[in-house]
């Protein structure tokens, strides 16, 4: 961390001249809370470095010392288990240092609504969904998370023209953020009679669940209507208007929940779903303003739009954000995604990196 030179220097003068303006009376209330949260984060960056500095020195001193436990092979034991450690907390240190200096997103540790449509390609489009259907449950049972479903649209083969899944669990945005946009597959569909390979689509958005604090709405801004649940179920959902559709009128966006028996029940998942929109669009809005704004999640579909292409005939996928190739396509769609998930978490960390380091005060 000694490669930022005279940035916590910066940060500690930053610090006092706080500490100095919080002590006085001629702050406002949006000031002094403004101060109070820059101080509080410029306190936590210090003691952490301070924290690094204090066990490199230690280190430091151990290998000055290395020369004394040369005699004897208990006192080298000694030494190298002592080092290791040393080692091992500086490395921990530093990284506890490094997500204080670049912070990762706030949302990483949400749960998410994940929706999966079918895009280009007809019923072999709705078929794949339910492939990226299995995949994303079986990754999300693996880390043990809760997997419930919001909303469904199935076909007469078995596929999906949309999903919409609930994942409740730790860093469950922070892992799926990325699964976002097109994803593409090539291989010969179950109605393919000749054996001729087709490209097909769907689409997958991963939207952090909002809290009540994030996204008020009012009232009157929202239309709710009321229908019988279609699909799987039995009678009694065909003959209960459970199902809730949900209007928010200034936005447009439009929600429904057929999942719940209980009317109650789904207007509050999908008020729960209508919030977490609302929420990634500020989240959006606010990425343009800040010059950050990235591709939608989406975008219409198409192949040429892609994120991910699973390639059947050669078991192959590939994830284009990252460039990365995997011969194992077999055992990705039963949710072995670590390795592209951890890729796509390594690109995002260096792209943290590469944002120049700012006082609170500069931004």
């Amino acid at each position: 961390m000694n490669t930022f030179g005279d940035l916590f220097e910066k940060f500690r003068a930053r610090f006092q001249t706080l500490a100095s303006q919080l002590s006085s009376s001629g702050l406002d209330h949006a000031q002094r809370a403004r101060s109070q949260k820059e101080l509080s984060q410029l306190k936590a960056v210090l003691e952490k470095h301070d924290q690094v500095v204090r066990l490199q020195k230690e280190l430091a001193s151990l290998q000055a010392d290395a020369h004394q436990y040369q005699t004897d092979s208990e006192l080298q034991q000694m030494y190298a288990q002592e080092f290791e450690s040393l080692t091992k907390k500086i490395e921990q240190e530093n990284r506890a240092l490094d997500e204080l200096l670049f912070p990762a997103d706030h949302l990483d540790d949400r749960s998410v609504f994940l929706e999966i449509r079918a895009g280009a390609g007809g019923q072999e489009a709705s078929l794949f969904a339910a492939d990226l259907l299995r995949m994303y449950t079986n990754y999300a049972l693996k880390h043990n998370w809760v997997v419930s479903v919001v909303d469904t649209s199935m076909t007469d083969l078995g596929g999906y023209r949309e999903i919409v899944l609930h994942i409740e669990g730790k860093n469950v945005y922070g892992s799926l953020k990325y699964e976002s946009g097109v994803h593409r597959v090539q291989r010969v569909p179950v109605t393919e009679t000749a054996g001729r390979i087709h490209t097909s689509t769907a689409t997958v958005a991963v939207l952090a669940e909002a809290r009540e604090v994030e996204s008020q709405i009012n009232p009157s801004d929202l239309r709710i209507d009321t229908y019988r649940a279609g699909g799987a179920g039995g009678q009694h959902v065909n003959k209960t208007e459970s199902a809730i559709r949900i209007t928010h009128i200034p936005s447009g966006l439009v929600v429904t929940c057929q999942d719940e028996r209980s009317q109650h029940k789904n207007k509050a998942r999908a008020m729960k779903m209508l919030q977490s929109r609302l929420l990634m669009q500020q989240k959006a809005k606010h990425a343009q303003e800040m010059g950050q704004q990235r591709k939608e999640q989406v975008g219409t579909g198409m192949r040429a739009e892609k994120v991910r292409t699973y390639n059947f005939p050669q078991n192959r996928i590939t994830d284009h954000q990252v460039d990365l190739t995997l011969k194992k396509l077999d055992m990705v769609l039963e949710g072995d995604l670590d390795d592209i998930i951890e890729a796509l978490q390594a690109r995002e960390r260096d792209e943290r990196h590469k944002k120049p380091l700012l006082l609170a005060s500069e931004e």
